[in-house]
């Protein structure tokens, strides 16, 4: 792995301030999503790891802002915050996540308009208290999933104006579809606790369930079971579609690519094995055949920049 000194030089960062900066966001990104930070700093070029470690701090930050509380609370946190953001980015902040940010898009000035993109879906989620339909999930996704993951995923994205960049768009919405339905189904038994279930009203009831059945622990768990296996053979199709991505960016990106896709495979497998038992524990992907998966590609990352 390279040092993150040395990642630093290679972005171009030099000012003693910023780079300690850059340095509290990557201890805040490892800290609250180690494996994501661990397979950015294996896999992508050095080059890349302070922008991704500044779109995932934001993103993060963003998120912490917006989670909890009433709805009233979080719009009005949000509002605020998009006006600090959208100062940071035309002069200097106080807040070292939006320091590091505006450096971030001044050297990669296409993120403003994702950065613009995110704080507009962010409104969705500042407001969401449950999906009624499918369609609503897909509206989520598509204006708030889909945005949140373009921040880091542009950083690789072919060039607009090539062939390949529609395509790489559209199978960064599978990606995502498919990421966030296991994610909906892993954190059903904390979701049902607080009463906001990432899962249609509409979809639970086809299956005979209910969110306060959810919540009291009063559900059938073949019912569960069968929800599961249902929500996981529609992530299983488009996570099968997503496969197409790593082919749709430059080699130097794909080890990483590649290894999204495949943990979120390994994720989705260790869902089905749990089935109706998923309000009964946690849900973790095989921890030896994901290391194997990051092993596989940090090898052919190696091997890639050693030409």
């Amino acid at each position: 792995m390279t040092r993150w000194s040395v990642a630093l030089d290679r972005a171009g960062v030099r000012d003693p301030e910023l780079r300690r900066d850059y340095d509290a966001q990557r201890r805040t990104v490892r800290r609250f999503d180690p494996h994501a930070y661990l397979a950015a700093r294996l896999l992508l070029p050095a080059r890349l790891h302070p922008p991704v470690v500044a779109a995932v701090a934001f993103m993060h930050e963003t998120d912490e802002l917006i989670d909890s509380g009433d709805v009233d609370v979080r719009r009005e946190a949000l509002l605020a915050w998009d006006r600090e953001v959208t100062e940071a980015l035309d002069q200097n902040s106080a807040n070292p996540t939006l320091r590091v940010l505006a450096d971030t898009v001044r050297r990669h000035p296409h993120l403003a308009v994702r950065v613009r993109d995110f704080l507009d879906g962010a409104a969705v989620e500042a407001v969401w208290t449950g999906f009624d339909t499918e369609d609503d999930f897909q509206a989520y996704v598509d204006r708030y999933s889909l945005p949140a993951l373009m921040l880091t995923a542009s950083l690789i994205a072919p060039p607009r104006e090539s062939t390949r960049y529609a395509h790489f768009q559209r199978h960064c919405r599978t990606l995502i579809e498919g990421w966030q339905r296991i994610d909906n189904l892993a954190d059903l038994r904390e979701d049902a606790e607080k009463g906001q279930i990432g899962l249609p009203r509409a979809t639970l009831a086809e299956h005979g369930l209910t969110p306060e059945g959810l919540r009291a622990r009063a559900a059938d768990p073949a019912a569960v079971g069968r929800l599961v296996a249902a929500q996981a053979r529609l992530a299983g199709d488009v996570l099968q579609e997503s496969r197409a991505l790593p082919g749709l960016v430059d080699a130097e990106y794909r080890p990483f690519v590649s290894a999204l896709v495949s943990v979120q495979q390994l994720r989705l497998g260790a869902l089905r094995r749990k089935g109706g038992a998923v309000l009964a524990g946690e849900v973790r992907p095989p921890v030896v055949r994901t290391l194997g998966v990051l092993a596989r590609q940090g090898l052919l990352a190696r091997r890639l920049r050693s030409r």
